[in-house]
C-alpha cells in the first residue's frame, strides 16, 4: 500500500529530512555519509531516515557492512500532483509553499481589516 499524502508531507515537513532528500538526488549514499554534514548523532539521523523510508521517499539496503540510502523520486509524484493543483507552485517546491503559508497565516486579509476597524474604538478627531 502506498503511503498517504499526510505521511509524505509529514516526512517533508522537517528541514533536515528535506536536506537529506536533496543530498540523495545526487547518488545513493551510506548512512554515515548522510549524517556527516549534520550536527546531530547518527541515531538522530537514523530516525529521520526511518521516517523518510516509512513515507516511501527513500529505500535502505545493506551492502556488506554498510547501510545505503536511495531516493525514490516516484514517491513524490502524488504530492507533486497535489501541489500543482494550486497552479502557482513549482512541482515539489515545498520551501516556496512553506513561505506562502507563513505569509498567508500571518498577514491579515483585506476583508479582515474591515472587521478589525469595526471592533476598534472610534478615532478621536483633532
Amino acid at each position: 500500500m502506498a503511503p498517504s499524502l499526510d505521511t509524505i508531507f509529514a516526512a517533508l515537513s522537517d528541514p533536515t529530512r528535506r536536506a537529506i532528500l536533496s543530498m540523495l538526488l545526487e547518488d545513493d549514499m551510506a548512512v554515515t555519509d548522510v549524517a556527516e554534514p549534520f550536527e546531530m548523532s547518527l541515531a538522530a539521523i537514523s530516525k529521520h531516515l526511518v521516517i523518510l523510508a516509512n513515507a516511501g521517499l527513500i529505500t535502505q539496503e545493506k551492502r556488506g557492512r554498510v547501510k545505503w540510502c536511495k531516493l525514490e523520486p516516484d514517491a513524490l509524484r502524488g504530492a507533486s500532483v497535489w501541489m500543482q493543483g494550486f497552479g502557482q507552485f513549482e512541482a515539489v517546491n515545498l520551501d516556496a509553499f512553506e513561505r506562502f503559508l507563513a505569509v498567508e497565516l500571518s498577514d491579515p486579509r483585506p476583508d479582515r481589516e474591515e472587521d478589525q476597524d469595526r471592533d476598534a474604538p472610534p478615532k478621536e478627531e483633532e
